[in-house]
């Protein structure tokens, strides 16, 4: 169990991973853009670089996901965009690490390794954040003890300067014997640490200027974002661009408080001649927590102190970073409310597959050309449900067409199919094959993955399911609220309970009958040559797909915007192969015969009052990338 949590993990880190890596290196892009203004800006920027190490966008697409959905997944168009971020922003989602309960026969020095890898790179990972721990606890008791020497000040020269220059900041004062920096400690409730001896080489003016650098870490919350820091490094300690953005904090912090001080009025000179007496006194906190004057590049500061001249930021380029903060945040959140349901459909698509249980193969099997059945399909599963099972064995002679639809699941329309621009020969000829699988009873879909495996190998078959903007009907209300006399709310009809069957006979012909069979369509050619599709306990989504029978050529989607469970029956005169048209004999473009009759559009609008008008929309369709004639057994 702890091996499959781990294993299921993995790729979610390393997606995290990835997407905070390149959020902080485009962080690092704009603060170059940005080295002319003030240094709080590029500090807020690496701030949220860190902070994003803690919110995986994973979890804002998540809290998108959880909001309530305003549209139909139908009517969702930017597939492509979709695809591209999904892409983008999950480059390691179909990572996989072997599991120690593989299968596999065999494993060698390699396989076990990665077999192990995943709890060994979790002990790893644990040593590495306790080594961090404590090295930070170590400093802390440091901290601690010089804090416990220290003398609370309640009057003279330092006192005195505090709370003149405090401006509603209350913090408190204490002295302390050590050859420390002075500096804020604590989170909540600030306490300034000031070497005693420290002032007797300072005037005056000096004390405030280093005060007000103090207390500007104070009203800032430095020491709170600097904790912040210290547990992204804690969880992320063997990540480098960590340690280094801890560096870049630091000298925008510093430098931002060195801005503040000289904007308020004090003497530039002045100010970094008490940061460079004070820095030859006094020994640099070990703790980044503990925010002091020190921690950066000393003069590289006076430099800048010096020579202060910030570029202000313009309006445009204001809004240029509030617009990108914004889509950092919201956009995740929208990307997982507009594509919840999509990407929960095509997780459902795949379903099949992951519950066969992954790559599969046959455990013997031979294809041979069959000439003779050019074109027919004789196609037997001993797995099928129509079947009873006889040790996992298939035969069949069929075209290769036929074993290529079965083994991806996939059924399509006219336009579908045509789309496809496959062989001649792929459709015409038939090949024999009988094939063993590894397991006494597989499924059905684990016979389908089998298939998938052998056609690779024998037919060089490359083929995938992607989804694209396709063509399609949606099926709409021709009157918004109004039903056809043929469709009615299920509550509304018979019960499933009542056992109502269709009646053949010239005097019952045209009397409204529904399918026995609760919660399902059902389709009959009836006497007098016309077709009856009826459905009872259904969703108008399960009738859309039962419309894309026939002539229509496409697939059809529900626009109804219609819930819950209803009734129907619908009666038309067929044209010629007007239900159940084979796909490859007819040209998607090719003229249907006129009926006779009612035509199947028209027993639409007035039996079901219901209509059908071209549209798009994102659906699973088929792409084979090659295919080739197979090879001799």
């Amino acid at each position: 169990m702890m091996m499959q949590s781990l294993t299921s993990i993995a790729p979610i880190v390393a997606n995290h991973l990835w997407q905070s890596t390149v959020f902080a290196a485009a962080v690092w892009l704009v603060t170059l853009l940005l080295r002319r203004n003030a240094a709080r800006v590029r500090f807020s920027l690496w701030l949220a670089a860190s902070i994003k190490f803690l919110v995986p966008f994973s979890l804002l697409v998540g809290l998108g996901g959880l909001l309530p959905q305003q549209q139909h997944v139908e009517d969702q168009r930017p597939t492509i965009v979709y695809s591209t971020v999904n892409a983008m922003g999950q480059p390691f989602a179909d990572f996989k690490v072997l599991a120690a309960d593989s299968p596999a026969h065999r494993m060698g020095l390699l396989e076990r390794v990665k077999a192990d890898a995943p709890v060994m790179l979790a002990v790893i990972w644990l040593c590495g954040a306790v080594v961090v721990v404590l090295v930070w606890c170590v400093r802390w008791r440091q901290m601690r003890r010089q804090l416990r020497r220290a003398v609370p000040a309640v009057e003279g020269r330092e006192f005195e300067v505090l709370r003149r220059m405090e401006r509603g900041a209350r913090v408190s004062l204490l002295l302390s014997r050590d050859l420390m920096e002075p500096g804020i400690f604590k989170v909540f409730q600030p306490v300034l640490i000031w070497p005693e001896q420290l002032s007797a080489r300072l005037e005056d003016e000096h004390i405030e200027a280093i005060m007000a650098h103090e207390l500007v870490h104070v009203r800032r919350r430095d020491n709170l974002t600097a904790t912040l820091h210290m547990l992204v490094e804690a969880l992320f300690w063997f990540h480098p661009m960590v340690w280094w953005m801890e560096r870049r904090l630091v000298e925008e912090r510093e430098r931002a408080c060195d801005e503040a001080v000289v904007e308020t009025g004090s003497d530039a000179t002045t100010y970094a001649e008490s940061l460079l007496k004070a820095c030859r006194f006094c020994v640099e906190s070990p703790l980044v927590c503990v925010s002091g004057i020190t921690g950066a590049d000393l003069s590289k500061r006076v430099r800048s102190i010096m020579t202060l001249r910030l570029e202000r930021l313009s309006p445009m380029m204001k809004s240029v970073l509030a617009l990108l903060l914004l889509i950092a945040v919201t956009g995740p959140v929208f990307f997982g409310a507009h594509y919840a349901e999509l990407r929960a459909q095509q997780a459902v698509a795949e379903d099949w597959q992951r519950a066969a249980g992954g790559k599969m193969a046959f455990e013997v099997a031979s294809v041979r050309l069959n000439p003779g059945q050019s074109g027919l399909s004789n196609f037997r599963l001993s797995t099928d449900d129509a079947y009873t099972p006889t040790g996992g064995l298939l035969t069949a002679d069929s075209p290769l067409l036929t074993y290529i639809l079965f083994a991806y699941k996939y059924l399509p329309t006219r336009e579908q199919f045509h789309e496809l621009h496959l062989p001649q020969w792929v459709q015409d000829d038939s090949y024999e094959i009988n094939a063993r699988a590894p397991i006494t009873n597989p499924t059905k879909d684990q016979m389908r993955l089998m298939m998938q495996a052998l056609l690779k190998e024998r037919f060089g078959l490359v083929a995938h399911l992607e989804t694209q903007e396709t063509p399609v009907l949606e099926m709409t209300l021709i009157k918004q609220g109004t039903l056809g006399p043929q469709l009615h709310r299920h509550e509304d009809g018979p019960a499933c309970d009542l056992k109502v069957t269709t009646v053949h006979g010239e005097e019952q012909k045209d009397t409204d009958v529904f399918p026995s069979q609760c919660g399902g369509i059902e389709a009959e050619n009836r006497p007098d040559h016309m077709i009856l599709l009826g459905g009872r306990d259904t969703t108008m989504e399960v009738m859309a797909k039962s419309l894309q029978v026939g002539r229509l050529g496409r697939s059809v989607v529900d626009a109804t915007g219609l819930t819950g469970k209803y009734d129907f029956t619908l009666k038309w005169t067929p044209a010629h192969g007007d239900f159940g048209q084979d796909p490859r004999t007819t040209s998607p473009d090719a003229p249907a015969p006129e009926p006779q009759g009612t035509t199947f559009q028209e027993a639409l609008q007035e039996q079901l009052g219901i209509k059908l008008k071209p549209g798009k929309a994102p659906l699973k369709v088929m792409v084979i990338d090659h295919v080739e004639r197979p090879s001799e057994n």
